[in-house]
């Protein structure tokens, strides 16, 4: 609604200056308002002269009843179109109705890239399967820096998605905001690929989706409402770098931390070499600006000639998601714990002793990260309780 009460707008129109002849004072123009306002109750006997002014003045009257009408259609029927329209950007395409696209998910999530914590076992890192919709601006899968939903929550813990879908089907059915849903096989390595296809609609050109980095608390990577409409045409091609979030409903800071949910429940944040700021966080790399991407999504339109045809370029292997990337290597420093207490002072008595302390490593070095460093300490002391 854009107004609350169409009867509480005002317009004005301003009649004049006409001259002598119109009854109206030629310096000061009359105002007229479109607002109803009541007649008086009984009006009594007027002279002549009066009537006559009274007269030429409904002239002016009719004149704005007239005006404010036009106006009135005017402004109704402008209402009426805007209020028919989609809010968003996907309210000027004007692209062909129907667009296929094979849309490719690469998983970068490699040792090389991201050492620290990496999982090799029970369970090792992998992927779990898409899950996508492509629909309009009235509706949103999720969203950074605000609450995620109950499906999503329990897409990013446990990789169900039952409760997610039931609302995708819900938000198509109450406001046909959803064109169709899409989903990928999921990945059983860090490194690899998975495709399918999906189809977009002029009304709605928006994707969403997400994939569960497993293991992980409640971690995933995924696209919040990509528009392939570009006003008349669809793109053809886009790839986007993607990058680990936070769905803000458990605590835990490593891959592998039990369950832990967090209460009151967080919003959905991007983790980030420094966010959170905690050494134990899996994905801390102070010394990086800005993490590697762990994964890309690449999206081709598909000609009429291609439809359920593979894109010959994928070359997916035919036994193994394993693909072949260079990656950056990430360097990952040496971290060691504290110092321990110093222990006993040996020597003879009367004549200096030794005593030490020591410390053990957290976390190996990788990548030309910086070495350990020495892993005990001695220093001089003089023997008690000698006898």
């Amino acid at each position: 609604m854009l107004f609350a009460n169409l009867e509480s707008l005002k317009i004005t129109i301003i009649v004049g200056p006409k001259g002598p002849s119109s009854g109206i004072n030629s310096k000061t123009p009359t105002v007229f308002s479109c607002r109803p306002t009541q007649l008086p109750a009984k009006a009594g006997a007027l002279p002549l002269p009066v009537l006559q002014r009274k007269y030429l003045g409904m002239e002016n009257l009719m004149f704005a009843y007239r005006s404010c009408k036009v106006i009135w259609t005017l402004l109704v029927t402008i209402l009426g179109y805007a209020s028919s329209l989609p809010v968003g950007d996907d309210s000027i395409c004007t692209a062909e109705e129907l667009a296929k696209y094979t849309i490719i998910f690469t998983g970068k999530w490699s040792q090389t890239a991201f050492p620290k914590q990496y999982p090799l076992y029970r369970p090792p890192a992998q992927w779990s399967s898409m899950l996508g919709v492509t629909h309009s601006s009235d509706y949103s899968m999720w969203k950074k820096n605000e609450y995620a939903s109950n499906g999503v929550r329990d897409f990013a813990e446990k990789g169900e998605a039952w409760v997610l879908m039931k609302e995708i089907e819900e938000a198509g059915e109450k406001i046909q905001s959803v064109h169709g849903i899409f989903s990928a096989p999921a990945i059983s390595s860090g490194i690899g690929q998975t495709s399918t296809e999906l189809e977009v609609h002029s009304r709605h050109p928006l994707v969403s989706f997400v994939v569960r980095i497993v293991p992980s608390p409640d971690w995933f990577v995924g696209i919040d409402s990509l528009n392939l409409c570009e006003g008349d045409h669809w793109m053809e091609e886009v790839s986007v770098d993607l990058f680990p979030y936070d769905a803000g409903t458990d605590s835990g800071f490593t891959f592998s931390s039990p369950n832990f949910a967090t209460i009151p429940q967080d919003t959905v944040t991007e983790i980030t070499c420094s966010s959170p700021s905690h050494p134990a966080n899996s994905f801390y790399y102070p010394k990086l600006k800005i993490l590697p991407p762990i994964a890309q999504v690449t999206m081709v339109k598909l000609k009429k000639n291609q439809l359920g045809l593979p894109l010959p370029y994928l070359n997916l292997p035919a036994k193994s998601n394993e693909i072949i990337d260079s990656v950056s290597e990430t360097p990952l420093d040496c971290e060691v714990s504290q110092w321990s207490s110093w222990g006993l002072c040996k020597g003879l008595c009367r004549k200096t002793g030794t005593k030490i302390r020591t410390r053990f490593v957290l976390l190996q070095p990788a990548n030309n990260g910086m070495p350990c460093p020495n892993l005990d300490e001695e220093t001089s002391c003089e023997p008690e309780n000698c006898v």
